[in-house]
C-alpha cells in the first residue's frame, strides 16, 4: 500500500506582531491600482519582497535571474531587519482560516515530490512547460518557497481529531484581514506529536491538487534538476486538508457576443441540445448538477441538456463545464480556445448569480452561464482517471496568503 508522508520543516515566518501586515494574498491576485496603493501604504507586505523594484526607476526584466535576485536580496533584507524569524524545531503547521462562516482547517507542511512524480499526488489541470520553468529557475535562485500548493485527501477520523486537539490552545497568530477573512496559525514542534500525525497520514494512499498545479510541478522540477538531492528539496510546501473542508465553488462564464447570431436564431439553435426554461425572478442558479443557467436580455433560463448528447459512463464528458463547452461555447459561439479567446471572461463563485447578472447589464457581456459547483468525488474520479479537466472548472477555497510559513530550499 503507498503511504502519504508530511516533512515538518524549520519555517520561517512573520514575527508575531507584524504577521497581519506581512502575510498577503498572491501578487497576481491584486489589481495594479490595489498593487499600488498596498506597496504605498504597508512597508511590510510581502509582495515588497515579490516586486522589489517599486519606485525604483532602473527596473530588470520580468522572469529573469535579474529580477529573481533582486527577489532574494529584498528577502534577505527583511529577515536581517527582525521581520522574519526561523522556527529552531522542525515543525509541523495547523492552520485554519475562517470565511463567510467556512472553517478550513488542516496541516501546513512539506509534500513528498517523490510521491507527485510516482502519480500518487495527483492531478486534474494541464500544465505549462514555460510556466513551470520559469518558476523552477526562481525556486532555484531566490531559495525558498512561500505559497503553498493546497492538497486535499480522503476524510481520516483519527487525524481529524488530532488536528482539532492542537487547537484547544492558544495560537500562534490570530488575525483577521480587510477581506473579513480570519486566519491563526499553531506550531506543532513536539516530536511525539510529530510522529503521531506522520503515523495517521500514512493511513492516506493518495492526495490530490485542489490548486496550485503550475506551483508542484514547478518544484518537482527544481527537485529533478538539483545536483544535490536533500529531504529539503524533495518536498514542497503544501497545506493539506480533508475532502469535507474543502469549499468548491462554481466558476461561471461571460460571453461577449453571440457570434453574430440573432437572440432568436440563437435561442432556436441551442434549443436543439437542451430543454430551455425561462425563469422569474432577479437570479436564477443551477439547482443541480446537470443544469446550467444562462442570463440573455435580462432574461434568466434554466438549460437541461438532451440525456441522449451526453456520456454519463465518463469522468469528464459528464461535467458541466465540458457540456457546455461542447454544446454551446464551440459549435456556436466559436470560442475555441477558452484560455487564449478574449470574448470569454470566467466570475468566481463567491460572485454568485447577481455577479454574472451585473456584467452582463453593464453590457461587458451578451450572454452569461450559470454552473453547479463541481463535487471533490467528481475532481477525484476526474484525476484517478489520469484525465484532465476543462480550463477554469473549479474555483477552490481557502485561497491561502504568501509569506506565512515560508519554506527554505537550502539544501542540508
Amino acid at each position: 500500500m503507498f503511504v502519504t508522508h508530511i516533512q515538518p520543516f524549520k519555517a520561517i515566518r512573520p514575527v508575531r506582531d507584524k504577521v497581519q501586515l506581512v502575510a498577503s494574498r498572491p501578487y497576481y491576485a491584486y489589481t495594479k491600482r490595489m498593487l499600488a496603493a498596498k506597496l504605498k501604504s504597508n512597508p511590510y507586505t510581502f509582495i515588497h519582497i515579490i516586486n522589489p523594484e517599486f519606485h525604483k526607476k532602473n527596473k530588470t526584466k520580468p522572469n529573469t535571474k535579474g529580477r529573481f535576485l533582486r527577489v532574494k536580496e529584498r528577502f534577505n533584507e527583511f529577515f536581517e531587519e527582525g521581520i522574519f524569524l526561523q522556527d529552531e524545531k522542525d515543525s509541523i503547521y495547523v492552520y485554519r482560516q475562517t470565511k463567510d462562516g467556512h472553517q478550513y482547517l488542516g496541516f501546513i507542511g512539506g509534500a513528498d515530490l517523490n510521491e507527485y512524480k510516482a502519480g500518487k499526488i495527483k492531478k486534474h489541470e494541464e500544465t505549462i512547460t514555460k510556466r513551470e520553468a520559469t518558476f523552477s529557475k526562481y525556486l532555484k535562485t531566490v531559495g525558498f518557497n512561500a505559497e503553498p500548493v493546497l492538497l486535499f485527501h480522503k476524510h481520516h477520523d483519527d487525524l481529524n481529531s488530532l488536528l482539532l486537539a492542537q487547537t484547544k490552545v492558544r495560537a500562534e497568530y490570530e488575525y483577521t484581514t480587510t477581506d473579513r477573512v480570519k486566519h491563526e496559525l499553531w506550531v506543532i514542534d513536539d516530536e511525539n506529536t510529530l510522529q503521531e500525525i506522520q503515523h495517521h497520514f500514512n493511513d492516506i494512499e493518495e492526495t490530490y491538487i485542489a490548486d496550485g498545479h503550475h506551483r508542484c510541478a514547478s518544484s518537482a522540477r527544481y527537485f529533478e534538476e538539483s545536483e544535490i538531492k536533500s529531504k529539503v528539496n524533495q518536498h514542497a510546501l503544501a497545506f493539506f486538508i480533508s475532502d469535507q473542508k474543502l469549499n468548491i465553488l462554481d466558476f461561471n462564464r461571460v460571453v461577449k457576443d453571440l457570434n453574430g447570431l440573432s437572440i432568436k436564431s440563437y435561442l432556436e439553435i441551442i434549443s436543439n441540445s437542451f430543454i430551455i426554461k425561462e425563469k422569474p425572478g432577479k437570479t436564477y442558479a443551477p439547482k443541480q448538477s446537470g443544469e446550467i443557467s444562462m442570463y440573455l436580455e435580462q432574461k434568466w433560463y434554466s438549460l437541461t441538456p438532451l440525456p441522449e448528447l451526453i456520456n454519463y459512463e465518463h469522468p469528464v464528458e459528464r461535467l458541466d463545464t465540458y457540456i457546455l463547452t461542447q454544446l454551446i461555447l464551440q459549435p456556436i459561439l466559436n470560442i475555441q480556445d477558452l484560455k487564449e479567446d478574449e470574448r470569454i471572461d470566467f466570475v468566481s463563485g463567491d460572485k454568485g448569480m447577481k455577479g454574472l447578472k451585473k456584467v452582463v447589464d453593464k453590457g461587458v457581456a451578451k450572454v452569461a452561464f450559470g454552473l453547479f459547483p463541481i463535487s471533490p468525488r467528481q475532481l477525484i474520479d476526474v484525476a484517478d482517471a489520469n484525465l484532465i479537466m476543462p480550463p477554469k472548472s473549479t474555483w477552490i477555497e481557502p485561497k491561502l496568503r504568501s509569506g506565512l510559513t515560508i519554506y527554505p530550499l537550502e539544501t542540508e
